[in-house]
């Protein structure tokens, strides 16, 4: 076991360390859940931000090792795991839309690292990462917007909106399994509702 990175405060050592694994998560989960929608809006979005992750990743890595800092495996590897789980089981039981909307969140995880990376290292007198962190938080939040608007608008066709993102078996027994869930939900509140007005 080491000692805190020498040059970095623990705040930023914790955040870049995080930011490998976000970032790791959003390349790999966004570049699947493209092949999955296959075609329509945001698709193309979510593989730019799919390539975008990993050059940040790249420029992250030089970044880092000046700090003596590296991200590679553990890091990066928390996030392979955590992209390789809601890509096998998770993104299954979701609907286009849900998918799509969930996807806007892992790219405001990396923006809000990236705007709070940059935030320490101005309150440390680090211009070579407020650079960096501002440059990519910037970059990630155009994205952002696009993904987030490709998401509101499936509104535009709710009967596609609520197909399943994934029409193997197993995503169709995932999809049901998730609506059953729903329904079931919605009975009990509905029977708690009966009883509080009786």
């Amino acid at each position: 076991m080491t000692g805190p990175t020498p040059g970095l405060h623990p705040a930023q050592n914790r955040a870049l360390r995080e930011l490998y694994a976000a970032a790791r998560q959003l390349a790999e989960h966004w570049e699947a859940l493209a092949v999955r929608l296959a075609a329509g809006e945001g698709v193309d979005d979510l593989r730019a931000g799919a390539e975008a992750a990993r050059a940040l990743l790249i420029e992250l890595t030089d970044v880092t090792a000046s700090y003596g800092l590296h991200g590679f495996p553990a890091a990066q590897g928390v996030g392979a795991r955590v992209a390789g789980l809601r890509n096998a089981a998770v993104d299954r039981t979701l609907e286009r839309n849900q998918a799509l909307r969930m996807a806007v969140l892992d790219v405001q995880h990396v923006v809000t690292l990236c705007g709070y990376l940059a935030g320490l290292g101005e309150a440390r007198g680090d211009a070579p990462m407020v650079e960096f962190c501002g440059r990519w938080e910037r970059k990630l939040k155009r994205l952002e917007g696009r993904v987030r608007k490709a998401a509101v608008a499936c509104a535009s066709d709710p009967d596609a909106a609520v197909e399943p993102l994934d029409h193997g078996a197993l995503g169709r027994a995932g999809h049901r399994l998730a609506h059953l869930g729903g329904s079931l939900g919605e009975w009990i509140d509905r029977r708690s509702a009966t009883r509080g007005r009786s």
